[in-house]
């Protein structure tokens, strides 16, 4: 497996403050990373970090190939057309592709004489992502791309993106911290919790290797001496548990599967337990 990205170690200080603490983690290529975790918690510092926007107090970063970046404002000049929008990116960037830029902003019906100032959000939206895109990246990285659009605004740029990263066989990396955002369409998950990478891995097997119980609160310590429990909220004489491991057995208790969201809330509101792969494990 090619990892498309990994960091050991990494730290980042910021005037007295860490903004990362021993980021360690691993995506491999291909792959559309979910970067979740609430507002603060070092996503746009690791992500600045990674396109070498900003330089690691300590650790490593290596990245295969080359990266770009669209910013959470989507840094775009107002007063240009998307025409010269296009013809700035042309101009400082060597692998520019400029028949895939203006072919994909035709295909979406974004006018190249427009003023970029004149565009909705979720077209000025775009005109930044075909910028990152027309780089031809080995890994863009999205810092909340989809923040301050509308929901349908919001659907059709994830689509459009999807659609590309297909094709282009790219690793994306796109931080939010609305998971409902990311659910259908990332395939990878990482956690950043306090400048700390708390949870990274396959969706999939995430899901699959976590599970919701519900039972008698009397019976609880039987399952959490032989489970890792993320999360467990007693009601009454209830009790019901989020787990990582093997299945619970006990006829007294049920059982079901874990959503993302779920995943995700518990292991924020526990920031004492963590689900991280050994990097060899990940580049296996």
């Amino acid at each position: 497996m090619t990892l498309a990205l990994q960091t050991t170690g990494l730290g980042v200080r910021l005037r007295r403050a860490w903004a990362l603490r021993d980021c360690s983690l691993a995506i491999p290529a291909g792959r559309v990373a979910a970067l979740v975790g609430p507002n603060g918690a070092g996503k746009s510092t690791l992500l600045h970090a990674i396109v070498g926007l900003l330089a690691p107090t300590r650790g490593t970063i290596s990245v295969a190939g080359e990266a770009a970046f669209m910013a959470q404002d989507k840094p775009l000049y107002e007063g240009f057309t998307v025409a010269e929008t296009l013809a700035f990116g042309r101009r400082l960037n060597p692998g520019w592709d400029g028949p895939y830029a203006i072919g994909r902003l035709e295909r979406l019906g974004i006018p190249l004489d427009r003023k970029v100032g004149r565009l909705s959000g979720g077209q000025q939206a775009q005109v930044a992502l075909t910028v990152a895109l027309a780089k031809r990246p080995d890994l863009i990285a999205l810092d909340e791309p989809l923040a301050n659009l509308d929901p349908l605004a919001r659907h059709d740029v994830m689509r459009a993106l999807m659609v590309e990263v297909a094709e282009q066989r790219t690793t994306v990396l796109i931080s939010s911290h609305v998971v409902a955002d990311l659910e259908d369409t990332c395939d990878w998950l990482v956690v950043l919790n306090g400048g700390t990478v708390q949870v990274s891995g396959d969706i999939d097997d995430l899901l699959a290797g976590h599970q919701v119980l519900s039972g008698p609160a009397e019976a609880a310590g039987g399952v959490t001496s032989r489970t890792a429990v993320v999360e467990e909220v007693r009601t009454g004489t209830r009790v019901r548990l989020l787990v990582r491991g093997a299945p619970v057995t006990d006829p007294r208790w049920s059982a079901r599967p874990v959503s993302l969201e779920e995943l995700v809330m518990a292991y924020l509101r526990n920031p004492q337990c963590a689900a991280l792969p050994r990097l060899a494990e990940v580049s296996a």
